[in-house]
């Protein structure tokens, strides 16, 4: 009898358990109905100068975002807005964008009562089964790709080029903030000579 390695064996359980995951996605958005069954994510860009330019969902909001949108933070996770507390708002741009993703989302939301006797402020009194309801809020709200990236420059637009080279220019001043204080302190002495002289 031939021993398989294990580089060599089938993965026959594989389409079972795409099977299996397909049915506890089913089971967990039949527990979670009506509600999505993911949570609304920001608009972030990736990290460093080779992929800032694409945007993606971050972790959450930031509390500056929450704060703009007119939401406040103990209901934010509550009502299906994921909340990222070390994130910071580095630019007006993405502060205005996630926040008008924000107004975007709260302008749909739909607050169900806990009791349906006695509704709060802010529930809705419209009846659930005419209204459309949407299982997955990544679908509803898409990272629609943003073009603020600088694609072409043109020629006249150019800095014009640095007589003599730029690295000698900045060696030249380099060397002049260098030897400065020398430079100074040489004529300063030089002068106090020529007054002694006469």
């Amino acid at each position: 009898m031939r021993i398989f390695l294990p580089s060599e064996r089938a993965h026959s359980h594989a389409a079972g358990k795409k099977a299996s995951r397909r049915v506890a996605r089913q089971a967990k958005a039949a527990a979670l109905a009506p509600r999505p069954v993911d949570k609304l994510r920001p608009i972030v860009r990736c990290p460093t100068i080779k992929y800032n330019r694409k945007v993606r969902t971050g972790r959450g909001f930031t509390l500056t975002e929450l704060k703009e949108a007119g939401i406040p933070r103990p209901l934010a996770p509550t009502i299906g807005i994921a909340v990222d507390f070390r994130r910071q708002n580095l630019s007006e741009e993405s502060l205005a964008l996630n926040v008008a993703r924000l107004k975007a989302y709260k302008e749909r939301l739909i607050l169900l009562p806990r009791k349906s006797n006695a509704p709060k402020k802010g529930d809705t009194k419209t009846d659930i089964s005419k209204v459309k309801t949407a299982s997955n809020i990544a679908a509803t709200f898409p990272v629609a790709p943003t073009d603020l990236a600088v694609k072409e420059i043109k020629k006249s637009d150019m800095p014009a080029p640095v007589k003599g080279g730029a690295y000698v220019s900045l060696r030249q001043a380099r060397a002049e903030k260098r030897y400065l204080g020398a430079r100074e302190k040489r004529a300063k002495d030089k002068a106090e000579a020529d007054g002694a002289k006469k």
